[in-house]
């Protein structure tokens, strides 16, 4: 079951116990969520300017600040790790969450055009506490579907992962990190994790 399907099952039995609970605070957390992305969204376009736009070293440092600041980095780095998680040092954790999160960040500005994109919202849905959005992108008569997981965490909403085109990021790494873990061991992922950060710095 993946994630969009594990999510609306688990939505469907929460509806059919609380209907008119859930349906309320859904309605609420999804008005919330809808008016989030759509001010995150319009920070970036402002920031980033037109197509053939030269961003500046200070435009790009504030354009990644916006992107990523809603991300739930920790939540991202547990689904990566799986398992691992809970058995590496508070030391670890933290050098790994620092690690993956640069890198994440790094790469969220490689192509600024995506951020260009018209996006229509074609579906929220969720609980009080967690919210599923499922958004159209049209960049160049491209259309890409990008979703978000979104959770509440201390009042805020924080988004766990996100997809292009079906392909979650923290999945995706958790694949490549468990083939890593399996054959080489943590301390070898660590290894490449800090070489790679270090390119990228």
């Amino acid at each position: 079951m993946n994630v969009l399907n594990s999510f609306r099952y688990i939505y469907i039995i929460l509806v059919l116990l609380y209907p008119n609970h859930v349906l309320a605070q859904s309605s609420e957390a999804a008005a919330e969520v809808r008016e989030l992305m759509g001010s995150r969204d319009l920070q970036i376009k402002e920031l980033l300017g037109t197509e053939g736009t030269n961003n500046s070293t200070i435009q790009r440092d504030k354009l990644k600040d916006i992107v990523n600041g809603i991300i739930d980095f920790n939540q991202m780095a547990k689904t990566a790790l799986e398992v691992t998680y809970d058995t590496i040092s508070v030391e670890e954790r933290i050098e790994f969450v620092q690690l993956f999160s640069s890198i994440i960040r790094d790469q969220s500005l490689a192509n600024l055009d995506i951020y260009r994109a018209t996006v229509s919202y074609e579906r929220i849905e969720g609980t009080n506490d967690s919210v599923y959005v499922e958004t159209l992108t049209e960049w160049d008569n491209i259309r890409t579907p990008v979703h978000y997981i979104l959770s509440r965490n201390s009042g805020e909403w924080r988004i766990e992962d996100m997809s292009i085109d079906d392909i979650f990021t923290a999945e995706s790494y958790n694949r490549q990190f468990q083939r890593i873990i399996r054959s080489r061991g943590f301390d070898y992922l660590m290894s490449t994790l800090r070489k790679r950060a270090g390119r990228n710095s």
